[in-house]
């Protein structure tokens, strides 16, 4: 189970044309409000990445407008991990639990997935909030990250998790959200 106090979410590269290219982007936009607003009112921490982004472009609107004060952190390989600004975020937020999101399922966020696994940390991999440009590389995705060790979620599962408790003050927030 997901403990809130254990708990981090990495944001990975949903960006300029892409973003809106990929296999459902509107519902994968709608989904990653959700999760990151969501994440935002637990106090969740988020490492947010940008893969090469004078070449790719910024975050979307959407997103970045929800990071406020924060910066991306930029990075040009397809593993975030083997960023050292990625990676020491990573280690200075304590968090042993990662909830991971964004594009391309099959890409980036298949080998950061699969580099948080190499360091030992349980990974999470919210399937409402991952595209590929097919829905095909999102199913092979998934399906090579369970067999390696990763766990799948989606928003709604992983928030209530992360609540544990309808009696909880922030609840009514999270289900505001959701619905």
């Amino acid at each position: 189970m997901l403990v809130q106090e254990k708990t981090g979410l990495i944001v990975i590269d949903v960006q300029g044309k892409l973003a809106r290219m990929v296999h459902n982007s509107e519902k994968l936009t709608a989904n990653l409000e959700k999760l990151i607003r969501g994440c935002q009112l637990l106090s969740i921490p988020i490492i947010w990445a940008e893969q090469n982004p004078k070449g790719l472009g910024a975050t979307i609107p959407e997103l970045e407008k929800l990071f406020q004060d924060q910066k991306p952190i930029e990075k040009f390989s397809f593993n975030a991990l083997d960023n050292e600004t990625f990676k020491q975020a990573i280690i200075d937020s304590g968090r042993k639990q990662w909830l991971i999101c964004g594009i391309e399922a099959h890409i980036c966020v298949y080998q950061t997935a699969i580099g948080l696994l190499a360091y030992n940390f349980e990974v999470e991999v919210v399937a409402n909030c991952i595209s590929s440009r097919s829905e095909e590389s999102i199913v092979i995705a998934l399906q090579k990250l369970q067999h390696k060790g990763a766990s799948v979620t989606n928003v709604e599962m992983c928030l209530y998790e992360l609540v544990k408790d309808s009696r909880r003050e922030i609840f009514k927030e999270i289900l505001t959200l959701i619905k």
